[in-house]
């Protein structure tokens, strides 16, 4: 890429999508090519076609997606796969047709076997079942990834794929319906406080083990890959070190000072008990995070008391 390319960014509303178009912006490329939902439906190939032909990317970035947390999945298992395989088919398939010059598509690290040896290697994928609680959603990116591997075999296409570890940051969603399980401690916590609660109850038992990126650590990876680096097979993107859900939360209960109790349903799923990404061919591409979970934690929940001063 040059700082003249033209690069679509699918979904750069999201968390991950806008972190990646701050980061084109910070590194100086002038010319990213973005759409609201309103103006262009990604599950609909017409009119992604025509926006291909109309606005001529040479690079494109999938980090559009349906996403949400353990309840969204299991709410919505049908709605997960079906949307996710319609939009990046439709964009991988176009993007081939139009000859884009390299693809990546961000998938997920819920794409390996629920009973996977840990750290999760590349080569574990489909080595057994998946977690149940996000099946829908993890078939969509395993045939995600699979479909740019086909096509590079195939037709030569240049798609690249990630599966990144649990991310955050600016833009995560505080919804508890559908976000994720860092902002959803920190809204919790910080709200039990605000509110004079004395408990907060969290699904599972909090064993379950999770490991965590900040999104502008991502981004940064993600323009470094599209402007060095080939390769076929996926690559795994993390920080490389996990903690238990339960030790999450009472990092966050020490920064935000809740001194109630925390209680554990454990009538609610735990999901995958353990979730850590292998990143040697990460490190072996000089890829490394800078910011530490701890700052991270820091930095999210002021990011939330601004949202709620906003809101």
């Amino acid at each position: 890429m040059n700082y003249n390319s033209r690069i679509y960014i699918a979904g750069h509303r999201g968390m991950v999508g806008s972190a990646i178009k701050r980061e084109l912006k910070r590194k100086g490329y002038n010319t990213v090519l973005t759409a609201e939902r309103s103006e262009l439906n990604l599950l609909n190939y017409e009119q992604v076609n025509e926006f291909f032909t109309l606005m001529k990317p040479e690079y494109v970035i999938i980090a559009a997606a349906k996403v949400g947390g353990i309840q969204a999945n299991i709410d919505n298992p049908g709605s997960f796969l079906y949307e996710n395989l319609q939009l990046q088919n439709n964009i991988i398939h176009l993007s081939y047709l139009h000859k884009i010059k390299k693809l990546c598509f961000l998938g997920s690290s819920c794409i390996y076997p629920n009973e996977t040896p840990q750290p999760m290697k590349e080569e574990y994928l489909m080595s057994g079942k998946l977690e149940p609680t996000n099946e829908g959603y993890a078939i969509a990116k395993i045939a995600g990834l699979k479909l740019c591997e086909n096509y590079n075999k195939q037709y030569g296409f240049n798609a690249i794929s990630v599966m990144p570890c649990n991310l955050y940051g600016l833009n995560d969603s505080f919804d508890l319906n559908h976000c994720h399980v860092l902002s959803a401690l920190i809204k919790k916590f910080y709200d039990a406080k605000e509110d004079g609660d004395s408990e907060v109850t969290l699904w599972g038992s909090g064993i379950a083990r999770r490991e965590f990126l900040n999104v502008d650590d991502f981004s940064s990876m993600i323009i470094k890959l599209m402007e060095k680096h080939e390769f076929q097979d996926f690559i795994n993107i993390g920080s490389g070190v996990d903690i238990s859900i339960k030790d999450l939360a009472e990092k966050i209960v020490n920064v935000i000072n809740f001194e109630g109790k925390i209680l554990w349903d454990l009538s609610k799923p735990d999901g995958m008990l353990k979730k850590c990404l292998d990143i040697s061919k990460m490190k072996s591409l000089k890829l490394a995070p800078k910011i530490s979970l701890d700052d991270g934690i820091n930095s999210m929940i002021e990011y939330y008391i601004k949202s709620k001063a906003v809101s």
